[in-house]
């Protein structure tokens, strides 16, 4: 059985939750980073995305720019528990856009220029300066989610009223902030708020059996003529988001 490794990520909330279709989804990891409405195991529509690096690149880069541990997602949360998320102005990149396209790569720059500017000034960073950077710059994150995620909860109840759910998944998905100001979001508008334990926000090969069971139960079944696909987009009537090459979208 075939099994589409995003999908494993946006049906994991039916293997933790029996969450009905259809609902919306962010998926935002390592690597991606969209907003689905997941009509059925096989039916997707993407309402928007990242358009350069994930969040959890992004988290990647900035514990890489501030000597953190990788993976830098953890990293950076656990500094962010001591610094001040107001410390440092970082922008909110593509919020004065409308739709629920997301980009990261400004956000990341402006981190790398707060710490140069740090490091000119008074030759190096204090234990205060990566706490608060990294306050700053989670806090960036989950609110650039927070309201694009708001404004995909809108145009899904357009598209789909009996939304039966608002559910998030990847390894971003364990963020504790972002998982507070999405469930606070979800619960605005009425909505369940589905966020995965954390050993299944990461990839794992749970969601990925849980994928082949759901298409097992719809009677798609392959034979051993079956390809990897490096590349397949879980929307394929959407245009690419992050380029096309030969072989094929990424997402």
């Amino acid at each position: 059985i075939g099994v589409n490794h995003l999908a494993g990520h946006a049906l994991t909330p039916r293997f933790t939750d029996q969450l009905a279709f259809p609902y919306l989804m962010l998926l935002v990891s390592g690597g991606h980073c969209q907003f689905l409405v997941v009509q059925d195991a096989q039916t997707y529509h993407r309402l928007g995305g990242t358009i350069d690096d994930a969040p959890g690149e992004a988290f990647d880069k900035t514990a890489k720019l501030l000597g953190l541990p990788q993976p830098g997602g953890p990293a950076v949360q656990a500094e962010a528990l001591d610094g001040d998320p107001a410390k440092f102005k970082f922008p909110r990149p593509l919020l004065d856009r409308p739709g629920c396209d997301l980009s990261f790569s400004g956000l990341k720059t402006a981190l790398a220029r707060a710490r140069d500017g740090l490091i000119a000034e008074q030759g190096g960073l204090t234990a205060r300066d990566r706490a608060d950077l990294c306050a700053g710059f989670q806090a960036a994150v989950a609110d650039v989610l927070t309201e694009k995620s708001r404004r995909a909860l809108a145009a899904a109840q357009e598209i789909t009223p009996d939304l039966t759910g608002f559910a998030v998944a990847g390894g971003v998905a364990a963020n504790t902030v972002l998982r507070e100001q999405l469930a606070d979001l979800a619960h605005a508008h009425d909505l369940p708020f589905i966020a995965p334990p954390l050993r299944f926000c990461t990839d794992n090969a749970a969601m990925i059996a849980w994928a082949g069971i759901e298409n097992l139960r719809a009677g798609l079944v392959d034979d051993m003529t079956l390809s990897a696909r490096p590349r397949w987009p879980l929307d394929d009537r959407a245009p690419a988001m992050l380029g096309s090459g030969k072989k094929g979208a990424k997402a």
